[in-house]
C-alpha cells in the first residue's frame, strides 16, 4: 500500500478480537460488533496551525489504538478494508509493556 494521509489524518487497520461466546453461545458475525482497537498503517505529517506551523502527530505508524465505536471512514485499498479518521477521533494510545 503507497498512501499517505493528509494533514492529522490516520489509516487503522482493525484488530479483530477473538470469537466472542456469551454463556457458552457462539455470537454470530452478523451480530457481533466491530472491534474498537486497530493499528496505525500510515499516518499524515501533522496539523497546519493558523501560524503556518505544523503541529505533530502524537500516533505514529505502528502504534496501537483505541478508537470509538463509529469513529472513522471505512474505505477499502488493494481489497483489505482499513479506516481513515482524524487523530482527535483516537482515545488511547496502547502501551508495549515490553518496551519499557
Amino acid at each position: 500500500m503507497n498512501v499517505r494521509p493528509l494533514h492529522d489524518r490516520i489509516i487503522v487497520r482493525r484488530i479483530e478480537e477473538g470469537e466472542q461466546k456469551i454463556g457458552g453461545i457462539i455470537i454470530p458475525d452478523s451480530a457481533k460488533e466491530k472491534p474498537q482497537q486497530g493499528k496505525v498503517i500510515a499516518a499524515g505529517n501533522g496539523k497546519t496551525k493558523d501560524d503556518g506551523k505544523r503541529t505533530p502527530l502524537d500516533v505514529k505508524a505502528g502504534d496501537l489504538i483505541l478508537f470509538g465505536k463509529y469513529s472513522g471512514q471505512e474505505i477499502k485499498l488493494d481489497g483489505e478494508e482499513y479506516l481513515i479518521m482524524r487523530e482527535d477521533e483516537v482515545l488511547a494510545v496502547i502501551e508495549d509493556k515490553k518496551k519499557k
